[in-house]
């Protein structure tokens, strides 16, 4: 699926790019990630990491002048964050996606814990996401000064 057949299906909808949004919300995601490294519990930590993924996936959509909508907001940003990024981070973006799972799971079923290498992977993962994010941006963007 591409832009077009989202939209089409109601998951996304057009906006108009705003650099103050992706802004907030890189320094967000930078911020949740800093967070995540200091956490003390792994469960937090790979919640933490997870949603600086999912900031920096929804302002890769917002770079591109969309946002998602409707139902399964979660899933829509990594599907098409996995799009844009492409095959060369495949890996990667699949990662986010069971990331997702999990940190859904974790939400809802607290019996199901999350082990300290799992942590420390789901930090490395979103540091190389929110990394690439940010190269991307810049490079679409470079009359744009980023300030972090």
């Amino acid at each position: 699926m591409n832009f077009k057949d989202y939209e089409s299906e109601g998951l996304i909808e057009k906006i108009e790019k705003s650099y103050d949004q992706i802004h907030s919300n890189l320094q967000r995601a930078l911020k949740d990630l800093k967070s995540a490294r200091g956490e003390g519990d792994e469960g937090w930590a790979y919640v933490k990491a997870y949603n600086s993924m999912l900031r920096a996936g929804r302002t890769l959509l917002f770079s591109k002048g969309y946002r998602p909508k409707g139902p399964n907001q979660h899933k829509t940003v990594v599907e098409l964050s996995s799009f844009i990024l492409g095959e060369r981070y495949k890996k990667l973006t699949m990662a986010f996606d069971r990331m997702r799972r999990k940190r859904h799971n974790f939400i809802y079923e607290p019996d199901r814990p999350i082990s300290k290498t799992e942590a420390l992977n789901s930090i490395q993962n979103a540091e190389k996401l929110v990394k690439e994010i940010i190269k991307i941006i810049k490079k679409e963007n470079p009359q744009y000064e980023f300030k972090f």
